[in-house]
């Protein structure tokens, strides 16, 4: 099957599943309602697809490993630490943790940040060490969760009803403010990624090579990292933090298209994790009446697919 095909495949999935999610029920007395209260969930799991697909695609492409993904460099743990420290340093009412907007601002800036410390420490050799990079990540991330435990534990229960939300992936309780303000975002650093799409087809060649034909692969590498960490911000302050999805759409988006050119892997990823979301979300609340959540579906799925390429030495 061509490549065409299959883009257009998932499309077709995308868009049936947006459909169901937005028109069933719908009639002259509560369309207005129900269009209110749908449009943005839908608008969220599409934004949170595009973010997760498209930064786990290019930091696997950058470190070269695909086994790696951002959620395993510890940046959803900080995310949620970022959260916790708001909360505990102005309380459930303060200004950055009722204003969707400067909360968001905040949690972008430490996260943008991190990350520009964290891979500055990964480029400063000559030797790029990502054994290295790969420890330091876990090891934070494991830091970040047990403050973030630490703090929790101190904390009053009416406040940490407010920080409870952000803990785990909803689809149910989209903050709509949001919605409207990752757009723009998600738009820009998208379209800046899909211009770095030539040169990052370079990479596959190996570093040594991409740096023999001319490529700056410490700045570039760079660039995109802070793109990355800015998607992740997005798609984890629209849903919350989904450990193992990017992971799994990334890996299945290679299977099944059989190219190097990331201007099809970007969209191709893209468009696969909208469909998974949609179809998955709309299956969790039809067929199985919420009995239990997507992430949780997606974690055990994600898990066991994770093993499976480590056995069958598939990890490049």
């Amino acid at each position: 099957m061509r490549d065409r095909t299959k883009l257009f495949g998932l499309a077709l999935i995308a868009l049936l599943f947006m459909a169901l999610f937005i028109g069933i029920g719908l009639n002259a007395d509560n369309y207005q309602y129900f269009l209110s209260r749908r449009v943005p969930k839908v608008l969220a799991m599409v934004l949170a697809g595009i973010a997760l697909a498209q930064a786990t695609l290019t930091f696997q492409t950058i470190t070269d490993n695909r086994i790696l993904t951002p959620s395993i460099m510890g940046f959803d743990s900080l995310y949620l630490l970022t959260q916790v420290l708001v909360v505990a340093a102005s309380g459930s009412m303060g200004y950055f943790t009722v204003n969707e907007y400067a909360n968001f601002a905040l949690s972008l800036t430490v996260m943008v940040g991190f990350s520009v410390v964290l891979f500055s420490f990964y480029f400063k050799g000559e030797r790029l060490n990502l054994m290295m990079l790969l420890l330091l990540g876990v090891i934070l991330g494991q830091l970040f969760g047990n403050l973030s435990s630490f703090f929790i534990m101190m904390m009053d229960p009416n406040e940490f009803a407010s920080v409870q939300e952000n803990m785990f992936a909803s689809f149910n309780n989209v903050k709509v403010e949001l919605v409207y303000i990752c757009g723009p975002v998600l738009a820009l650093v998208t379209l800046l990624l899909y211009k770095q799409h030539r040169t990052l087809d370079v990479f596959w060649l190996g570093k040594d090579n991409a740096m023999g034909l001319g490529v700056n692969v410490k700045a570039v590498s760079m660039r995109v990292l802070v793109l990355t960490a800015i998607l992740v911000s997005i798609s984890t302050a629209l849903i919350g933090p989904i450990m193992f999805f990017g992971f799994l759409v990334c890996n299945l988006t290679r299977e099944m298209f059989n190219t190097y050119e990331h201007k099809t892997l970007l969209l191709a990823s893209s468009l696969l994790s909208v469909a998974a979301l949609l179809s998955g979300q709309w299956i969790i609340e039809n067929a199985f009446g919420f009995s239990t959540t997507l992430s949780v579906v997606i974690n055990f799925i994600g898990g066991i697919y994770f093993l499976s390429l480590l056995l069958r030495n598939k990890i490049s």
